[in-house]
């Protein structure tokens, strides 16, 4: 490695430094060179302390937190489509009517997902390319999660332009209009899905984005014929949001059994019982659907100092405390039409993006609060407004979001009053002291 790093120091950077005829591109270089290596600079204003991690390998121990959410993201959107593709399509894709193997469905999933995360970081770093030649400034580092992080929350069938625009967006009004990394008051991937949800709902919402029908699909023999003969399917927050004949019917004499009906026998053979809604073997976004996998990136993100521990623990303890308060009025009679409360509070934190969210979101450390009772108060919010835009707004099933933009917003504003409430506490100690 000593000799690499020499012969990018002698043979390549002279061009790129300073008087050198790629001067300009000089953020590129630096950008390449400081990914293998620590930056040689050193500061030249007051004390700092130098660590053996810098930014760009955070970041980097946050990718390999989020490889778990990605791979099974992957075999996800395989197991999905094998559930209710048609015969004649398992033929053609399999070469015999049976069902697909785990490999085999993640050889399907790969090319619908490997092209927009291609998408993602080529349009985003472009982007911050751009914007680091223009201003004379090193690239910054935090798109390298962002980037992995737009896709993963994105439906499968998400047409790659729209992930250009909505990477594009957020690159641009989500930080760099704001200074780059580290100055951007909202997380820039939720800033992405955000702009696309409002900007294109038909392909951000409703019941069939959620699946892959192979219309499209690389596979050429599935391609050329019809896949699956009859088809309705949504997520579980989508159907209980729109209940089934049979479900309305059971709700009218008992909640519990229309909850049941709903989440263990549902169409095209898939199933939002609890085990099922804790691995993933649901529809939804890319990456978001494995409760168990986003505890594995917990855990990573967690061991290694990167992740707050504090954000994630309160979340989950605001959307329990939550979900346990909507049981509560599910028993009631006058909100016994709400199907979202009779979810017990436990399965409520397996659905949706709700651990995706808490996990890889909320813990962004440029938009949430820095604070150490700042970071409680902002977990325990989070998860008490996701629960409750997903259960009282019928129109907005999934509330994780909404919960941590508006809390990114609000950060700075708890932690003020978390700093001024300690400064209060330490002046009356002085007085105490004096006197």
């Amino acid at each position: 490695m000593k000799g690499l790093h020499k012969f990018l120091d002698e043979k390549i950077a002279p061009p790129f430094k300073e008087g050198g005829k790629l001067r300009k591109f000089w953020p590129m270089y630096d950008a390449l060179e400081t990914f293998a290596f620590v930056p040689g600079h050193t500061t030249h204003k007051g004390s700092h302390l130098r660590d053996g991690i810098d930014l760009k390998r955070t970041m980097f121990l946050v990718i390999i937190a989020l490889i778990p959410c990605l791979l099974f993201g992957i075999f996800n959107i395989g197991h999905q489509f094998d559930l209710i593709v048609s015969d004649s399509a398992r033929i053609a894709w399999l070469g015999e009517a049976r069902m697909a193997t785990w490999f085999e469905k993640f050889l399907y999933g790969a090319p619908l997902v490997l092209p927009m995360v291609i998408v993602s970081y080529a349009v985003g770093l472009g982007i911050e390319i751009l914007f680091g030649i223009i201003n004379g400034h090193s690239i910054n580092e935090g798109f390298l999660v962002s980037g992995m992080l737009i896709p993963l929350v994105m439906p499968v069938d998400c047409p790659l332009w729209m992930v250009a625009v909505g990477t594009a967006f957020a690159v641009v009004i989500g930080k760099e209009v704001f200074g780059g990394t580290g100055m951007n008051i909202l997380n820039v991937a939720l800033t992405a899905r955000a702009f696309m949800f409002f900007a294109y709902p038909t392909k951000m919402s409703g019941n069939n984005v959620w699946f892959h029908t192979g219309s499209d699909t690389s596979l050429g023999a599935i391609a050329e014929g019809k896949v699956i003969d009859t088809f309705t399917g949504a997520t579980p927050l989508g159907i209980l949001q729109s209940p089934s004949d049979k479900a309305l019917e059971l709700l009218s004499t008992n909640s519990s059994a229309a909850i049941e009906f709903v989440t263990a026998n549902t169409a095209g053979g898939y199933s939002f019982d609890l085990w099922n809604s804790f691995m993933g073997f649901i529809p939804g976004s890319i990456g978001s659907t494995s409760v168990l996998m986003c505890l594995i990136g917990a855990a990573i993100l967690i061991a290694t100092g990167i992740g707050s521990w504090r954000i994630m623990a309160w979340a989950v303890v605001g959307g329990a405390l939550m979900g346990g308060f909507f049981n509560y009025l599910g028993t009631l009679e006058a909100f016994a039409d709400n199907l979202y409360l009779d979810i017990p509070w436990y399965h409520q934190l397996c659905l949706g993006g709700f651990a995706f969210g808490v996990v890889f979101m909320a813990t962004d450390p440029v938009s949430a609060a820095q604070t150490t009772k700042g970071k409680m108060w902002y977990g325990l919010l989070i998860g008490i407004l996701a629960i409750l835009i997903r259960t009282a707004n019928p129109a907005y099933p999934e509330g994780i979001m909404l919960a941590i933009l508006f809390m990114n917003v609000m950060a700075p504003t708890i932690d003020h009053y978390v700093i001024e409430g300690n400064i209060k506490k330490r002046m009356k100690r002085a007085k105490l002291a004096v006197a």
